[in-house]
């Protein structure tokens, strides 16, 4: 049985007939996902060649796939909610739209601080917010930290994206976790101040900027810079080897990562093969697809990732449970209102 799926803006009546089942009895799994890669399309297979359990998906943007449960409410038809960064993670939460999963293979699998502390969703790979320079006119060691980043020696000499990027977002929740909301905020300004250029869209824009030479220094996440290195576009070809890469705060509490995860819906109609299947993403078979997908991290020990990934080095990553990056989200954004942050 093949997956089946759909786009977000399916009609109601095209949703009900792509989520029911093939035959009388059979079991299915209704994914609302984020997440486009090809690879995903083994995963699913795989897991239906696994389970007999049919894999029905829907696709959109975090934001508006919440919105599309919220609306739905008790009849949705969705079991999980799969998407990208833990603000969204925590949006869905806060809405109340995910049940507690008590999975002792989930809770093995994945660390404790990728995971939310009452089961409500868990971590299925990481990405790392990293600092990047221009090699050319930054000396390696130069810049160490995130909070190197406000240093007033690298005035006019930064590109990071805007504030309502939910990556900054999460970034600076783990700058208040780590520092307390006034150090934070001071941070936000010192950044602010550092800025060569008004923020734009897009992780990879600001690697870019370093080939322009816009800016030396950029925050993007990881796994936009390992498509630089692997698959760039004719007009990116060669900007990689002119970047350094900073995997930042070795020193200390270690480098920011995020999630990528699923929580089962509240009213999932389909609750035990929601479980199986996220149990599933956490097996060593389906970590490999999941992570390697997107360039990502995989969360259970042993598994590897993908090799460029494993070419940029191995890092001590901050141990904080990303839950906090979401509890902190409504002060960063203030923070950010009130630091000037575009």
């Amino acid at each position: 049985m093949k997956t089946v799926i759909r786009s977000l803006g399916a009609s109601v009546a095209g949703l009900a007939l792509a989520f029911t089942a093939a035959a009388a009895g059979a079991q299915e799994v209704n994914l609302y996902s984020s997440r486009h890669y090809s690879t995903d399309e083994a995963l699913y297979e795989n897991f239906t060649k696994a389970t007999g359990i049919k894999v029905n998906r829907i696709e959109g943007k975090g934001d508006a796939l919440i919105e599309r449960i919220k609306s739905e409410g008790a009849n949705s038809p969705a079991d999980i909610l799969l998407t990208v960064d833990v603000a969204r993670l925590w949006r869905a939460d806060q809405a109340g739209l995910f049940q507690p999963v008590s999975s002792a293979s989930l809770e093995k699998s994945v660390p404790e601080n990728l995971r939310h502390p009452d089961g409500h969703w868990f971590g299925f790979s990481t990405r790392a917010r990293l600092i990047y320079y221009d090699k050319a006119k930054i000396n390696a060691g130069d810049i160490n930290t995130y909070e190197d980043l406000a240093d007033p020696k690298f005035k006019g000499k930064v590109c990071i994206r805007k504030s309502s990027n939910v990556y900054n977002q999460s970034l600076l929740g783990s700058m208040i976790a780590a520092h307390g909301e006034a150090a934070a905020e001071e941070w936000a300004k010192g950044v602010v101040a550092n800025f060569a250029r008004d923020p734009v869209k897009g992780d990879t824009n600001q690697l870019r900027g370093i080939g322009s030479g816009e800016c030396e220094i950029a925050v993007a996440n990881s796994y936009y810079f390992v498509r630089l290195l692997t698959k760039p576009k004719d007009s990116d070809k060669g900007l990689a080897d002119k970047i350094g890469v900073v995997f930042p705060n070795q020193g200390d509490r270690g480098t920011h990562v995020n999630v990528s995860g699923a929580g089962v819906l509240k009213n999932a109609p389909n609750r035990e093969a929601a479980v199986k299947f996220m149990e599933y993403l956490a097996s060593e078979e389906a970590q490999s697809y999941f992570a390697n997908g997107n360039n990502e991290y995989p969360v259970v020990a042993g598994v590897a990732p993908a090799s460029a990934v494993v070419g940029l080095g191995e890092f001590k990553s901050d141990p904080v449970n990303v839950a906090v990056f979401g509890d902190n989200q409504p002060k960063a954004q203030k923070i950010f209102d009130r630091a000037g942050w575009k």
